[in-house]
């Protein structure tokens, strides 16, 4: 269920002062809200009533004591029987990401590997945890400060107060989250830079937004061009370059490289095809602009990261 009370909105846009990793917001929802997808990883912690929950999980009830878990770009939406009060924690994805770099960085290679295995870790991207209503109390102070801080703004001097009181509340809630079991492969690590923040606010995705992405994501070697992109989700290319930059902060070719750079990535640790057949296979068919391409969204050519990737495998 999306909290959209005190949540930034398109009609209130937060500004790139106003990014934050971790938002929180509470609200009483007393009417049905369709399913929406946001961006971002949801924690909604019901505090007071009941609802039945309508996402990729299909239809489940939720009460007092119940957080509901959900990945980046899944569907939700609720019906209240009668009302439902929940504070909803919004947590940017790539800080998520980051945090499970270094929570297994014993044996990741890098953050885009910490992608893959995040995603095959949490593979049930809709989740309701039955903390029961004891264990969730624990945690409404935490939650209380949690908003009081985001609605005071997004200072530098509060973001390890705030960061503390995340983890709290994540150490509570881990040991109700389902897994799936990871094949760990070996890999070098190695140091590498962070993405540059997505300064965006929390809000719900356009359709043609997921649309266009899940396309890419789908079909990374097609030659896609944007007007090809825009032509498949019904939009004009200046229209689908508003809609995918407000949703995702980037143009929708810059995310295809992303993309592409992510799979070749994975080729690389976990294959052993020639390099210029692995390029091709994720849409890139000149070696030179591929190895451009990936050095700059991944910090070294491709030929040096298989070699980093296979250093520990040999050791």
């Amino acid at each position: 269920m999306p909290s959209k009370t005190r949540a930034p909105t398109r009609q209130q846009p937060a500004s790139r002062h106003d990014f934050h990793p971790i938002l929180a917001r509470s609200r009483t929802i007393h009417t049905p809200t369709a399913p929406v997808a946001y961006d971002c990883v949801r924690l909604i912690f019901v505090r007071n009533g009941s609802a039945i929950l309508l996402s990729e999980f299909g239809e489940k009830p939720v009460t007092v004591g119940d957080v509901v878990a959900l990945g980046a770009n899944t569907l939700c939406g609720s019906e209240p029987e009668g009302s439902i009060t929940v504070t909803t924690l919004y947590l940017d994805r790539d800080y998520v990401i980051d945090q499970v770099f270094w929570q297994h960085a014993a044996f990741l290679a890098d953050r885009l590997h910490a992608q893959d295995f995040a995603e095959e870790l949490y593979s049930e991207p809709a989740q309701v945890l039955h903390l029961g209503e004891d264990r969730a109390g624990m945690l409404m102070p935490w939650l209380d400060e949690l908003v009081a801080l985001s609605l005071d703004g997004p200072t530098p001097e509060r973001f390890y107060r705030m960061q503390a009181l995340l983890f709290a509340v994540v150490d509570v809630i881990t040991p109700y989250v389902k897994t799936t079991a990871v094949r760990r492969s070996v890999t070098q690590r190695r140091a590498v830079h962070p993405s540059p923040p997505r300064h965006r606010e929390f809000a719900p995705l356009r359709v043609e937004a997921r649309q266009a992405i899940e396309l890419l994501r789908r079909e990374p070697a097609e030659r896609w061009t944007l007007q090809s992109i825009a032509d498949a989700v019904h939009l004009s290319p200046s229209q689908l370059g508003r809609v995918f930059v407000h949703a995702y902060g980037k143009t929708p070719m810059t995310y295809l490289v992303t993309v592409r750079a992510e799979q070749l990535a994975r080729l690389l640790r976990e294959t052993d095809l020639p390099i210029e057949e692995a390029m091709r296979r994720v849409g890139w068919y000149s070696r030179g602009h591929a190895a451009r391409m990936f050095r700059q969204a991944v910090g070294v050519t491709p030929t040096r990261y298989r070699e980093l990737s296979r250093q520990k495998t040999a050791a």
